[in-house]
């Protein structure tokens, strides 16, 4: 018997037992008669109550275990499809201690957080990003993260969620990529640490070069609101599977507006990447990211740090320094252009020269100082894929090489003067930010 019957059923009861006990009361009177009729029909009433509230809790028992089945059936979909769509999830922060071990799977530190690798509840390995300090307001954070979590592009890592924890830091969930990123395969290993190293081939850099170049085009130019990095470098960058580059870590990404040619921050990114306009206070623009690319890209050339000291003195006032950019420059007017192709590559190897030469020269235009010189990120895919002449670039005026060699003006106890730029800053130790530049210290999304 279904519900709704045996409800229609009890109410006609109940109806006919009050019939009866009113016309018992019309012509029995207060008789004994009455009082015995009265009782049985209460008592029949009474269990008619009881009966209809137990079928009512055991009906509802038997649905709540079926709406716990469904809600853990549509679960794993749900979160499935959230990831497709590219929908960032507001994770909470226990969920995150629970996935990477109360944050003792440590796999990268940088200057503005630390990286460690989790599982998440439904299995998915990521990599969670905690920023430290809070430079931005809770409503600007938010914007960008549904910005950078709507992107969908093949070489750009994936976002999954984020935390806001009130107070504290805040956490950024990434996916996690196997092979780690692109300085452990372009630099020769020092360290001892287990994470995934080698010497990539020229064919696979080429490719990393090319795929780069798209993703940050996307960003600049194929978004709704145009994305930029602001932290280009070899540890941002990782590779799958397949050698294919993914362009990582956006927590220090900046939105700007279609109608925006430039925009004033407080200074972001890792020195030895950063472009003039940084050091200038110009104000910066999606150029500001081509100009970390090619420093990038000598570096894939080359196979080492554009920044060397050649004379390590204990007098950090005496040390020499070697900036590959430079001699990079020397040689290409030389014609020499294999001569600085990473030596490990030159062994039995044969390197297409015209390569070199293209990888070289766009490399170049885009570390031009004058920003309007630069090309787009846009124009360089179609420079490395062959679209584009690559002309000579002219040549540029380098802010580093200043940097490197203190002119002996002084403006002030501490202070000295940059012999190209005039600029004045405030601790004159040229040693401070090359160490940077030695270290390659910058934030990570792999097992760096």
């Amino acid at each position: 018997m279904d519900d709704k019957r045996s409800k229609i059923l009890a109410l006609v009861l109940v109806v006919t037992l009050i019939s009866l006990i009113t016309v018992s009361a019309l012509y029995l009177g207060s008789s004994w008669q009455f009082f015995s009729i009265f009782s049985g029909c209460i008592i029949v009433i009474f269990a008619i109550f009881i009966w209809l509230i137990r079928r009512r809790s055991k009906g509802a028992a038997l649905i709540l275990p079926q709406k716990h089945v469904m809600s853990r059936e549509l679960s794993v979909p749900c979160s499935f499809l959230r990831k497709v769509a590219g929908v960032p999830t507001k994770f909470r922060q226990k969920e995150l201690e629970l996935a990477t071990d109360n944050f003792n799977a440590l796999i990268g530190r940088g200057a503005s957080g630390s990286v460690f690798k989790g599982i998440l509840g439904d299995g998915t390995c990521v990599a969670v990003k905690r920023i430290e300090g809070q430079e931005r307001g809770e409503k600007e954070f938010l914007s960008e993260v549904a910005a950078i979590g709507s992107v969908q592009h093949i070489n750009l890592v994936r976002m999954y969620g984020y935390c806001i924890v009130p107070g504290g830091p805040r956490f950024l969930v990434y996916e996690f990529i196997q092979n780690g990123s692109l300085d452990g395969w372009i630099f020769p290993r020092r360290d001892k640490r287990n994470r995934p190293a080698g010497c990539l081939p020229w064919h696979l850099r080429y490719g990393v070069a090319i795929d780069v170049a798209k993703a940050l085009s996307y960003l600049h130019h194929d978004c709704r609101s145009r994305i930029l990095h602001l932290d280009v470098k070899p540890e941002n960058i990782l590779l799958d599977d397949n050698y294919r580059a993914v362009v990582s870590d956006f927590g220090l990404a900046k939105l700007m507006g279609r109608g925006e040619s430039r925009i004033v921050t407080n200074i972001r990114g890792t020195m030895g990447y950063l472009a003039p306009e940084w050091l200038l206070e110009n104000g910066i623009s999606a150029k500001s990211d081509v100009y970390s690319y090619g420093l990038v890209l000598l570096e894939m050339i080359g196979g080492r740090r554009n920044m060397r000291v050649i004379d390590d003195s204990k007098d950090r006032s005496l040390r020499k320094y070697e900036y590959f950019p430079k001699i990079v420059v020397e040689k290409s007017k030389e014609g020499k252009f294999m001569s600085v192709v990473d030596q490990r590559l030159l062994e039995g190897r044969h390197i297409d020269e015209r390569q070199v030469r293209t990888l070289v020269y766009t490399a170049l235009w885009c570390i031009q100082e004058k920003v309007r010189r630069r090309p787009t990120m846009a124009q360089v895919v179609d420079m490395l894929e062959g679209h584009m002449h690559v002309d000579e670039p002219p040549e540029t005026e380098m802010i580093i090489v200043d940097l490197l060699s203190i002119d002996t003006d002084k403006v002030g106890p501490g202070k000295c003067r940059l012999k190209a730029t005039g600029v004045v800053l405030s601790d004159c130790n040229p040693a401070a930010s090359s160490s940077a530049f030695e270290d390659g210290a910058g934030t990570l999304l792999s097992g760096r």
